[in-house]
This record gives structure tokens, sequence and C-alpha cells, in this order.
């Protein structure tokens, strides 16, 4: 049987010789740097057209480790902010660059040309006021469509469905955050805390330090009262027909990505749905252990509060 990926996994995993896995990961250095460096550089056209690597993910690799950008392959890179910037502006790209990682002054660059240099050296200096008077003139003068957020050392934007994180000690940013793992208890609480002032600012938010996010809602007792005590009754009404046929799927649906959820009737009769939310979720990967939670694992979760909220809350109260 040839060797394989898992026999080099287990390897790294169980040997105890730290000398020959460290030869190894050289050897693996060797190779990716001379794919990056020689291999895919050489060729431009192959390059933009066809990276070696798929959605040029050693880029990933070089930017997360912390090296800056005169240790990236320098063309590969500038293609690289090119898709960003295309989609960005609704062009045509070869591939959707979710999970994309840029420099903060390239993604400055991008998202807010004109105001980059200014915006980058505030942000150095944490000048937030000076900051937040730049994104809010955007928006209100100059009618550009996105929210933002500072919390704890995140930014947080929003263009239109499209979810960007700003790490600001690593001074790179997660642009169209998608299948990534939450990188924090802080940052999952920022991003309940932001869509919640976007969509539901009355459903409750409390964060748990280094435990969960505990999110409540409640259906108002007027909704439940007016629910047919039969399903095999006329379902004439939306609250009828949501109740008796589909909210049961959801939270069993919910039951994937949250630690748990509680169903609790309030003295006024109203129904508190309580969700708690950490950084697992409950499925599991082939080693058997908790997945993390994914930004996209976030949507089915909104999705769902924000509907029990605007069709059986708002209009209630």
């Amino acid at each position: 049987m040839p060797l394989n990926e898992e026999h080099i996994l287990k390897y790294l995993r169980n040997e105890s010789d730290a000398k020959t896995k460290s030869e190894l990961i050289n050897i693996l250095k060797t190779r990716i740097d001379k794919l990056c460096f020689e291999e895919c550089e050489r060729d431009r056209i192959a390059c933009t057209l066809q990276p070696k690597c798929s959605r040029r993910f050693l880029l990933k690799l070089r930017i997360k480790a912390g090296l800056t950008i005169e240790d990236l392959p320098k063309f590969c890179y500038s293609v690289h902010k090119g898709v960003n910037e295309r989609y960005f502006r609704n062009k045509t790209v070869i591939y959707r660059p979710y999970d994309n990682y840029l420099y903060l002054i390239d993604f400055l660059d991008i998202f807010f040309h004109g105001d980059y240099r200014k915006l980058n050296k505030f942000v150095s200096i944490k000048k937030w006021d000076d900051i937040f008077k730049i994104f809010d003139d955007r928006i209100h003068n100059r009618n550009e469509n996105f929210n933002y957020l500072l919390i704890d050392d995140y930014i947080i934007f929003k263009f239109g469905d499209r979810l960007h994180i700003v790490f600001l000690k690593e001074n790179y940013v997660l642009c169209n955050a998608n299948r990534e793992d939450i990188a924090s208890l802080e940052l999952l609480y920022g991003i309940c805390k932001f869509y919640a002032a976007l969509y539901f600012p009355e459903v409750s938010l409390t964060y748990v330090t280094s435990k969960h996010i505990e999110i409540a809602l409640k259906v108002p007792s007027d909704v439940l009262t007016g629910i047919s005590r039969d399903p095999s009754e006329s379902q004439e009404s939306k609250a009828d027909q949501y109740f008796w046929n589909t909210f049961w799927e959801d939270l069993n649906a919910l039951t994937q990505y949250c630690d748990q959820i509680n169903l609790n009737t309030d003295k006024n009769q109203n129904l508190e749905i309580i969700m708690y939310i950490n950084l697992l979720t409950n499925n599991y990967n082939e080693e058997g252990q908790k997945s993390r939670l994914r930004f996209r694992d976030l949507r089915l979760i909104f999705n769902f509060i924000t509907r029990i909220y605007t069709d059986y809350y708002i209009i209630w109260v």
C-alpha cells in the first residue's frame, strides 16, 4: 500500500522523535516554497487562471502564520487581491473568494479606497472616533451600503449579505466569511450582537464569559392562544401552519449547532425560547471530536430568530 496523507498525519501526531518530525516538516516546507515561488509564479497565466493550490490556500497559510507581504509570492497575492476586489464590485471572477485572507491595508484599499491610508493609520494608533467618522460619512453622505461594529479585538463589517472580520491584533482580515471556524467567544458574541442590532434588537442577548452566548426570544401568549389545539383541524392561519408543521423541525435542525435549547413559559404565559451557543457544535468530525462552529452555521440560527421575531413577536407587542 502506498504512503498516503493519513500515514503522514498519524506520524506527526504520534512520533516522539522531534528531530525526525522537524525534518519531515522541513521537507514539506521546501516543497511548498518551490511550488509557490518557482513552479506557480513562473507561469503568470496559469497562476492567474489555475493556481497550483486550490483557491490559493497557501496564501492563507502564510498570512495566518503572521508572515509579511515580503514573505509571500507577490504576483499570486496581487491576483488574490484582485479577485477579492472584483467580487466586491460584483464583477466576474474565476471563483467566489469565500474565506479569503487579506492584509488589513489591502482590505481597506478595496473597500474604502480614497480613505484607506488614513484609516490604516488611525487603526494603528486606535483613533476610533476618527475611524467611525469616516465610516459614518460614507454611509450617510455617500450612500454606501454597509454596517460595522467594533468589539474587543475585531471589527465586523457587513456589505450586503457578505461578512468580513478584521482581526486587529493580527492585522489581517477574513473576507466573505463562510466555512471558517469562529475564532473566539468574543467574536461569536460580537457577531450575535451585530445581527441583533440589525434584525432583532429586542431579543435578549447574554455573554457568559468563557462558557457560551445565551439568546432568549419570546412568542407572546396571544399568539399561542390563537393556535388551533388539534393539528387535524383546519390550519388556515400562518401561525397554525408554522407551529404545527415547521417549528419543531426548525428546533431539531438547530440542535446541531446549539449547545442547548430550552423552552419555558414565563409568568405571563409567553413562550420563552432560550438558545445556548458556544464554539462547538453537536456534530462530530472524522476523529470523533465535536466540530467547531462556523460562520455559515450561524445563518440557520439567525434565520430562525428573525422569523420568530418578525412574524410572531413584533406584530403582537
